[in-house]
């Protein structure tokens, strides 16, 4: 039975890819900062992203962090208000860049 897990894992790699594709989200970017002040609450958690000046450095906690810093944005201050619950606080970190407008 172990020479049926490679299959499987490829499948569900393949369908988690096909996944993301289709929730890609593009995030406006202006000076290697985000362009405006946003505020998202999921669940229990609250993030606070605040746009920072040109070599401040990306302000953040662990979770918020890495999703900014693969969202492409360099200087950033953010605060995590609430739940420090990880899952929540990537959740509302996606929620409050799909907010931001240019």
């Amino acid at each position: 039975m172990a020479w049926l897990k490679g299959p499987d894992v490829t499948i569900a790699i393949d369908k988690a890819v096909k996944q993301a594709r289709k929730n890609i989200i593009t995030v406006p970017i202006v000076n290697d900062t985000i362009p405006h002040w946003v505020r998202a609450k999921v669940c229990a958690a609250d993030v606070l992203l605040r746009p920072a000046p040109q070599g401040k450095g990306l302000l953040a906690g662990g979770s918020i962090r890495a999703v900014l810093s693969l969202a492409g944005i360099h200087n950033a201050s953010t605060k995590m208000l609430g739940s420090n619950n990880k899952i929540s606080n990537v959740r509302a970190t996606i929620k409050a860049l799909q907010k931001l407008r240019k």
